[in-house]
């Protein structure tokens, strides 16, 4: 397009969302300015890959493929072929994510990804990389933005700014400061629960101590830890618990406890994690909750996406996917309605927020699954039968295949139809008589939905 240099995106936040847009814009030809607030992650930084890591899937690697970053990315990630759950007092079982082997997620160092997607920032002359810039205010009538760098307060002004800032958004913040004129709504709804990190160490010569192409889950009912693998042997572990109750964050406040809970609940964790009572103690506790909004456009000047404008809980590993999907939807946009920002921004959201608010319902879910469900004998029945679906028929995808493994079909029709194989499914391996039935009348039974 021949306007694209004489417009001039300003992109606040460079995590993986801006990151990625910035690139995209800047392969477009548009004139990029990225600003962060935080200093170049890539200083100072020896070991990105031992942090929090995330599950990338389809949607993810769809729009990664449209900026050519898909291969590269793919190096640093490990599979995970489903997940291996950890019940009490019973022997560990995997449990696929699919019936079809070509489907699997895949561990990645958020840090890691970062930094590569800063790297490939550098290559490019038409974006302006600006880091320990806080911006304090976004003026959402003329694309103006006022920011801090240092002891010194800038401002600057391009065509469109996009707010890629995360859930405690600036952006959001100023389009919310006009709630009379855009008629904003907004909420925020925070679970009862919290997370922790923790860690399994590499074994000798950086091996991995517990099968390494899975995503652990030690399951316990109202609470449970999982595990992703890294690629330098370790695991990160996230501790989800109540804040209260006897287990809870703000119960656990002594060793003695901490110790307790830990060979009550985790007994075949233990020997993995000798450090656990120095990490628990040293690692602070997270929050957990989700954030919608409307509009996320104003007057075809100001844009809001990713966290920004839909933050999720983590429980469907579609946080990071959703986002860069967003980066994919919006690019595909640009190239239909070119630089008509008005037109764009406002497609945009009307595309994405019902989407959004479904892969959050998605999520909250996924969250009682995960704790209460996945070793529960009609789940666990349900799970056998669609993995033979899978296998058998190559049109059938699972409620939790759809949403991970066909990027082509959006969270909110996925999440319909979803639902409605589960209710179906779910009440067919309540029978005692259950794998009497023929695998065809499952079939059958869902395909007219």
């Amino acid at each position: 397009m021949s306007d694209n240099k004489t417009n001039k995106i300003i992109i606040i936040g460079a995590g993986l969302c801006g990151g990625l847009l910035a690139i995209r814009m800047a392969q477009r030809g548009f004139n990029v300015a990225l600003y962060e607030k935080r200093s170049d992650m890539r200083i100072g930084m020896e070991d990105a890959g031992r942090s929090i890591n995330l599950a990338l899937s389809a949607r993810g690697l769809k729009a990664l493929a449209i900026a050519d970053l898909k291969d590269k990315v793919l190096e640093n990630t490990i599979p995970m072929k489903g997940r291996l759950i950890h019940p009490m007092g019973g022997e560990k079982f995997l449990s696929p994510y699919s019936g079809r082997p070509s489907d699997y997620i895949n561990s990645v160092s958020r840090p890691g990804l970062n930094i590569l997607l800063l790297n490939e920032i550098d290559k490019y002359e038409n974006i302006t990389l600006h880091f320990d810039a806080k911006v304090s205010k976004v003026d959402i009538h003329a694309a103006k933005i006022e920011y801090k760098s240092g002891e010194e307060t800038k401002t600057d002004e391009g065509t469109i700014v996009i707010g890629t800032d995360g859930a405690g958004s600036v952006v959001r913040r100023s389009m919310m400061g006009h709630t009379t004129e855009l008629l904003f709504n907004y909420s925020q709804d925070f679970l009862r629960h919290g997370y922790k990190e923790l860690s399994i160490h590499p074994g000798e010569n950086g091996s991995w101590q517990i099968e390494k192409e899975a995503l652990h889950i030690w399951s316990r009912g109202e609470f449970m830890i999982i595990a992703l693998p890294n690629l330098d042997g370790s695991f990160t572990l996230t501790m989800f618990h109540p804040y209260e109750t006897e287990v809870g964050f703000n119960q656990l406040d002594t060793k003695e406890k901490v110790r307790a809970c830990f060979e009550k609940y985790y007994p075949t964790l233990l020997p993995y994690i000798p450090h656990y009572i120095e990490e628990y103690f040293e690692n602070p506790v997270g929050t957990l909750g989700t954030i919608k909004c409307y509009p996320w456009q104003a007057n075809g000047k100001v844009l809001i996406m990713g966290d920004a404008s839909h933050a999720i809980v983590p429980f469907y590993g579609q946080g990071m996917n959703a986002s860069l999907e967003d980066v994919r939807i919006f690019d595909e946009l640009i190239e239909t309605h070119g630089g008509n920002w008005t037109t764009v921004f406002e497609n945009f959201q009307d595309l994405r927020k019902k989407n959004a608010d479904a892969i959050a319902d998605l999520a909250i879910d996924n969250f009682s699954e995960m704790r209460d469900h996945v070793d529960d004998i009609p789940f666990m029945r349900k799970r056998k039968i669609e993995m033979q679906l899978e296998q058998q028929y190559p049109d059938y995808y699972s409620k939790y295949s759809l949403v991970t493994f066909k990027p082509d079909l959006t969270y909110h029709e996925a999440k319909i139809k979803g639902r409605k194989q589960d209710e179906l499914l779910l009440e067919m391996c309540k029978h005692d008589d259950f794998d009497q039935i023929p695998l065809e009348a499952f079939y059958n039974k869902v395909q007219g939905i």
